[in-house]
């Protein structure tokens, strides 16, 4: 092999070396960030879990609550109207 092909093979492995460290490195950070995603979603998940049954305990009162508003107002307007009479 002549000098300029031995530069150019070594340009070349130094560039592969360089790209291959650069490659690991971001691999690295890359299944950080996956991991940190998957933490993430998991509580979201949580969350969303959560507000669901908060959301269904809600509705099941909800019908209570608005007969017990309903006879609530009935009483209070029928003592109005006894105290006119009265």
């Amino acid at each position: 092999m002549n000098t300029a092909s031995e530069v150019l093979v070594i340009i070349v492995s130094s560039i592969l070396a360089i790209f291959l460290i650069v490659l690991i490195v971001a691999s690295v950070y890359a299944v950080k960030v996956l991991k940190q995603v998957r933490r993430i979603t998991e509580r979201a998940e949580n969350v969303a879990g959560t507000v669901e049954a908060a959301a269904s305990t809600i509705g099941r009162a909800a019908s209570p609550l608005a007969v017990l508003k309903i006879i609530g107002s009935i009483v209070e307007h029928s003592s109005k109207l006894r105290k006119r009479k009265g």
